[in-house]
């Protein structure tokens, strides 16, 4: 799928020699199809996992992996100076040390020293390499210089045995590279909380009352913010996502707890997208024990609710005594008059921007990856954003926000 901060970025992928190098050829696929153009280093211990056609054939792109039989003698200088980023996935722990130490005794070492651009490393190595300290003191080094270390991860090794120095999984990586890729765009410096998912309200240890919530919307703006290089906070509701990189999350449960984080994190906000779907009521009395069949009167059973506090109210009170988030964003999930209703809590919780979907219907809403979104502005200005992917939705209201920062100045 085309991602627009992948979109026509030049990526050098350095590949080393581990048994890992089978993901490097998922990731030079994923990088291709997000709309990046990849070029391949492939050092000669990797040509030995793995054949230089596997990534011509995901990438379309240029595999070097001599730089001796290369009919440009400057072609390190080429790749260095033409790079948006420079990835090292996997990187060996002899590799690592040869950048920290500023040997140059192959192309990808020669390009590293060469480049101008982000340089991110993805370690990977057996047994006791990475906490080695001989590792460790490269790590240091690296990272004093600007490199980014992506992981490793703890888990199962090609030795069979377990512990610090996986490589990553490309979508990890992808991530970081996102995050690299982000600096210096339109919402670098300011401070963006994003709440997204469903919330809990307990009814005994094993039962809750909750909705068809996915956090899928709310992640993706998450995503939107950081790729525009915001500080992001997200607070989620219980789902099962893969957290954007960069994010910083906060987990909560129950309406109460996203309303005690949401207050805190405002403070000092720019931007709250208030994406979660909160539940309206909670009950009045959790138990503290499951509540059996036999304890309802004539099969039916009386749950009292009480009414949760309206998060987004709260805002606005708050708002109007410290004048943050600059700009407030708020999400109607509706399935009838959705105008009129978005329109209404607009106006009551003095919102910037309403976003109304209409979760009645099949095609948007909970649970799926597309929506369909109607924006409204405190200014009457209204915006239709037509089915698309959650993600592309997601831009599209970042924009929104965008152009209302460098309107008010703040």
């Amino acid at each position: 799928m085309d991602i627009t901060i992948f979109r026509d970025k030049h990526i050098v992928l350095g590949i080393t020699g581990s048994i890992a190098c089978y993901k490097a050829v998922e990731l030079a696929s994923k990088l291709t199809q997000a709309g990046a153009r990849v070029e391949v280093i492939m050092t000669d211990a990797a040509t030995r996992f793995i054949a230089p056609l596997s990534l011509r054939s995901v990438t379309g792109g240029e595999v070097y992996s001599d730089m001796w039989s290369l009919d440009k003698h400057i072609q390190h200088v080429n790749l260095a100076e033409n790079a948006d980023i420079l990835v090292i996935a996997p990187a060996t722990a002899h590799t690592m040390a040869k950048i920290a130490h500023g040997l140059a005794d192959n192309l990808l070492t020669v390009t590293v020293l060469a480049a101008k651009c982000p340089v991110l490393i993805a370690p990977a190595m057996d047994g006791g390499m990475y906490s080695n300290p001989s590792t460790q003191a490269n790590v240091k080094v690296l990272g004093k210089r600007g490199i980014s270390i992506i992981g490793p991860a703890e888990g199962r090794m090609a030795s069979g045995m377990s512990g610090l120095g996986r490589m990553e999984e490309p979508p990890v990586i992808m991530g970081h590279i996102r995050q690299a890729l982000a600096k210096g765009g339109p919402l670098e410096g300011r401070k963006v909380v994003v709440t997204g998912g469903p919330t809990r309200e307990p009814i005994d240890p094993v039962r809750f009352l909750s909705n068809r919530s996915s956090g899928k919307q709310g992640f993706a703006l998450a995503q939107a913010a950081l790729d525009s290089g915001a500080d992001v906070t997200l607070i989620s509701g219980p789902v099962d996502l893969e957290i954007p990189a960069g994010a910083r999350v906060l987990r909560v449960n129950t309406a109460l707890e996203m309303l005690d984080a949401v207050l805190e994190e405002i403070s000092e906000a720019d931007v709250l997208l208030m994406v979660a779907a909160v539940a309206d009521f909670r009950p009045a009395e959790s138990g503290k024990q499951k509540i059996k069949k036999d304890q309802a009167h004539e099969g039916e059973l009386n749950l009292p609710l009480l009414a949760n506090p309206d998060i987004l109210e709260l805002v606005r009170d708050q708002k109007g005594k410290s004048g943050r988030p600059l700009i407030t964003l708020g999400f109607a999930a509706e399935t009838e008059d959705l105008i009129q209703h978005g329109q209404e809590k607009l106006d009551r919780k003095a919102l910037d921007f309403i976003a109304i979907n209409d979760v009645g219907s099949k095609d948007s809403g909970f649970g799926i990856d597309t929506n369909r979104i109607t924006l409204i502005g405190s200014d009457g200005r209204q915006t239709n954003l037509s089915l698309q992917d959650k993600s592309a939705v997601a831009e599209e209201i970042i924009k929104v926000i965008v152009e209302a920062l460098e309107i008010r100045g703040g």
